[in-house]
Formats: structure tokens, sequence, C-alpha cells
């Protein structure tokens, strides 16, 4: 049997269980912030539509980067 099958068989523990579960609510909280943030034409905070994509684009960046460490790991 080669090592991944090994591995695949190996069950996960209940903190790194819990930590994956953590992991996949952060990436979709801040996906779906940028998201909002982007277009929401009502936005409560008072910026210009330029920085609103701006900043939506780097929280769907920086939720991507986590989502990619969170299956590295």
């Amino acid at each position: 049997m080669s090592l991944n099958k090994e591995k695949e068989k190996i069950q996960k523990s209940p903190a790194k269980r819990f930590l994956f579960i953590l992991g996949l609510t952060m990436f979709t909280l801040y996906f779906v912030l940028g998201v909002i943030i982007m277009f929401w034409k009502d936005f409560p905070i008072d910026m210009s539509q330029g920085y609103r994509i701006a900043f939506g684009v780097l929280l769907i960046g920086y939720s991507f980067i986590r989502f990619v460490r969170l299956l590295r790991s």
C-alpha cells in the first residue's frame, strides 16, 4: 500500500476536524464579506465605489490565501 492511501485511512482527531471546520467557516466569512462590501449599494460606511471594490477584492484574495493554506495542512 502506498503512503498516500495509509494517510487517507487515518482518521483526523477531533481537534484537527474542528480547526478544519473553523478554517472553512472563516474562508466563507471573508469571501461573503468581500462580496457584500463590493455589491451592497447602501453600504452603511461612507466609502467611494473604487475603495469598496478594492477592499472587497482584498478580502476575497485573503480568503483564497486562507483556503489554500487550509488545504495544505
